[in-house]
């Protein structure tokens, strides 16, 4: 076991050194540097790809695992599929576990990750051990909470490789057991309904060893659900959502259910929640022979509707036209959220609803470009679809960002942001990123966080609308 991890790190170590050497070479023909990779999971319009790239998509491994210890060392692009398939095994998961099979653990530590074990452990970057990063002035740094290298360590959440790209992390694990049972829990009431989820999520926290993962899903202002799992070392039978059946139907029909642990992870994953019926995948024929040809996964809807974005089709024709649409995340706190689900249903009306609890794992640590109160409960709000409208492009996600910004919540930058400069800076705290870009990549190697997440899918949706 120790030649092996041994081995894999040498091998690591190797790319390692070819990627220093890919990016010295575009530094120095002063081309921007960008990344080659064979899996994406952002939402917003970004520039079509010019010029060289750094090629990481050979940095894919898992290194060790140490279930005495609790982590895993693995490589920045390592999709949460090959982590979670090497780290259960050994009854251990990491401590988050976002909810498709193809984001990255580098992706879902500098673009914030979350799932429904986020009440008790925060973000995915809230549970990292340590991360080698690659910075924009070509170094390699070794970064932990508390050593000369901290500042980058917090700074990394929501950079999204503007400071520089994690090529090795140490994430923190947990024990699991190989079934988890599911209650699903039905509320009319808004108020109520989020009264009743605080309350269960700082209870849970204190009692350590009970329910394991919350999160909801709303239908509408009075089918509301919250769906508790526990870990169980037996199961009376388990479903499987993997094929014909749809996660996401049965929560409002079943009051209870069973899963193995691999199948509750990627409970999500062969529906893209629920918006693969947008192509058609809960037509039971086509289901039958996309499931028998492996093609119910996260990464066949995104590429389709990566294609329909670069070629503008269903834009132009049928029932797509007029639409816009409105693909966020958003964390606002528990105190405003009966008020921004109201404004979600009936100004927005995407439905169903994604909701995740999410609090810091207890530590004061900042990240200060995603800062949030950790003493207390934020709820995630997932929405995800179409919105008819002729209106000026892009009204309905403003709407979502002002209203985010007036309950004191943060929004996730993974997708669409039209935040004018002087609110983007108040919200991502610019004098720390200014800080953090002068000593990090001081010669602009990378775009800054409001060119890349902002501007240039501002320029590139005006490039394609002539």
């Amino acid at each position: 076991m120790k030649d092996a991890i041994a081995a894999r790190r040498a091998e690591y170590e190797a790319k390692r050194d070819r990627l220093v050497g890919e990016f010295e070479a575009i530094r120095r023909a002063g081309s921007p540097v960008r990344l080659a990779k064979q899996t994406s999971n952002l939402f917003r319009i970004r520039p079509r790809a010019r010029g060289p790239a750094l090629d990481v998509r050979d940095l894919n491994g898992v290194i060790a695992v140490d279930p005495v210890g609790n982590r895993a060392e693995v490589e920045g692009m390592a999709t949460y599929e090959s982590v979670v398939d090497a780290t259960l095994p050994h009854g251990r998961m990491p401590a988050v576990v976002p909810q498709l099979k193809t984001i990255t653990v580098g992706g879902a530590v500098t673009g914030g990750g979350i799932e429904s074990s986020s009440f008790r452990y925060g973000f995915v970057h809230e549970s990292i051990a340590a991360l080698e990063v690659l910075t924009g002035a070509g170094e390699i740094l070794y970064c932990t909470p508390d050593n000369a290298n901290s500042e980058l360590f917090y700074g990394f959440a929501n950079s999204y490789g503007t400071l520089g790209y994690a090529l090795r992390l140490w994430i923190h694990l947990i024990p699991v057991k190989p079934y988890v049972h599911m209650v699903h829990r039905h509320t009319t009431d808004p108020q109520r309904y989020f009264s009743e989820l605080e309350a269960l999520c700082l209870a849970e926290r204190k009692r350590g060893d009970g329910v394991a993962f919350v999160d909801g899903t709303v239908f509408a202002s009075d089918a509301l659900y919250r769906t508790e799992g526990s870990f169980v070392d037996a199961a009376p039978g388990t479903s499987n959502y993997r094929f014909m059946q749809v996660y996401y139907r049965s929560i409002s029909r079943r009051t209870e259910d069973f899963l193995t642990i691999r199948d509750y992870l990627w409970r999500w994953d062969a529906d893209w929640f629920w918006c693969s019926r947008a192509f058609g995948a809960e037509f039971p024929p086509l289901r039958f022979v996309a499931g028998l040809c492996g093609l119910l996964r996260s990464t066949t809807y995104w590429k389709l509707r990566d294609w329909n974005e670069r070629h503008g089709i269903l834009r132009r024709v049928g029932m797509m036209r007029n639409v816009e649409w409105v693909i966020q995340d958003v964390e606002v706190p528990v105190a405003r959220a009966a008020g921004f689900l109201e404004f979600l249903l009936h100004e927005i009306g995407i439905r169903p609803i994604w909701i995740c609890p999410v609090m810091a794992p207890g530590s004061q640590a900042v990240f200060p470009l995603y800062r949030t109160d950790s003493n207390s409960l934020y709820i995630n709000f997932g929405f995800w679809g179409g919105v008819r409208s002729r209106r000026e492009s892009g009204y309905f996600n403003r709407r979502v960002e002002e209203e985010v910004v007036a309950c004191g919540g943060k929004k996730s930058l993974y997708s669409d942001a039209y935040f004018p400069p002087e609110t983007f800076w108040e919200q991502y705290d610019q004098n720390a990123y200014t800080r953090l870009k002068r000593v990090y990549d001081p010669d602009g190697v990378f775009p800054d966080l409001y060119q890349k997440c902002v501007g240039d899918m501002n320029h590139e949706r005006e490039e394609r609308s002539r």
